[in-house]
């Protein structure tokens, strides 16, 4: 087996089609927050002729003072609860935390993908393989600019994500062969989890978000080798990555508590409406154990 070449990413990208819209989904719904935070444009994707603006939205009464909390979705596009739970989070939840915390989101990292659901950009790139200092992937290098001066500043970092059956059955055997090399079928967990740094895992952080997810929808449970997508289980629903050397979103700020939110938007118990209520539980009981405990 050999990694694709241009001709084979280019047969790949012209094989995708658009399912659904991002000014619709996520430009229209952060434009009715502009009465009540602070918008900006940090960027723009033009990727087939199409150009799509990447927003940040932040609290107002921004206090150079303050701890900063960072909030990010839609690195993986087709991830829509990482998405549409960030969305859900500033507009019901984020004004409670302005004058104790300074709060940025970003609630669409991956324009592109979240239009064509998918996990790549149109380069077949996995954005959140690519957060590295020097990066030149559209996506990840405008983020890495903005939180630039924030940097020693971060508490909290919280990025939302989701494990989908499609992993399996779309999105992993296309990494094999797009890197020339044998899929190895895995086990996709049926629940809520979340991914600790190895360096800094803060496991009394992961389990309040655990905790409060419980009480919205289910935690998944390990397999039969105690694991959850090939990883041991440190704490019930909790797994462990190196974010930093994986070149993972959740590694860019150094801030003391980060976690990706992983959510099973597949399974029988859970709802669309579920998924995002997840996300944005999870949010919140980050938010409030960083205040708690000295954010």
């Amino acid at each position: 087996m050999k990694p694709w070449g241009p001709q084979e990413k280019q047969q790949w990208f012209a094989a995708q089609t658009r399912k659904r819209s991002y000014a619709d989904d996520v430009s229209r719904a952060v434009d009715r927050f502009r009465d009540r935070f602070d918008v900006e444009q940090y960027g723009e994707l033009p990727y087939a002729g199409a150009k799509h603006p990447l927003w940040a939205v932040r609290t107002r009464g921004w206090d150079e003072r303050r701890p900063v909390a960072l909030i990010t979705g839609g690195v993986h596009g087709y991830e829509t609860s990482g998405v549409h739970g960030a969305l859900q989070f500033i507009d019901a939840q984020a004004s409670r935390y302005a004058g104790r915390l300074n709060v940025l989101v970003l609630p669409c990292i991956s324009p592109w993908a979240y239009e064509h659901i998918h996990r790549w950009n149109p380069e077949a790139v996995d954005p959140n393989r690519s957060f590295r200092e020097g990066t030149s992937v559209a996506e990840t290098a405008p983020v890495l600019r903005l939180i630039a001066p924030l940097r020693g500043r971060f508490v909290v970092h919280v990025d939302l994500h989701e494990t989908t059956d499609s992993d399996e059955s779309e999105f992993r055997p296309a990494l094999a062969a797009r890197d020339g090399k044998e899929y190895v079928p895995g086990e996709i967990p049926d629940g809520f989890y979340v991914v600790a740094d190895t360096a800094n895992p803060q496991l009394e952080f992961q389990r309040a978000l655990i905790d409060a997810v419980s009480r919205v929808t289910h935690i998944a449970p390990p397999d039969a080798k105690n694991q959850i997508i090939g990883s041991a289980v440190v704490s019930p629903g909790v797994i462990e990555y190196d974010v930093k050397s994986l070149g993972l979103c959740a590694g860019i700020t150094s801030a003391r508590y980060t976690t990706t939110t992983e959510v099973y938007p597949d399974s029988p118990r859970a709802s669309p409406a579920q998924c995002n209520a997840a996300q944005v539980s999870a949010v919140c009981a980050a938010l409030d154990f960083a205040l708690a405990h000295g954010g």
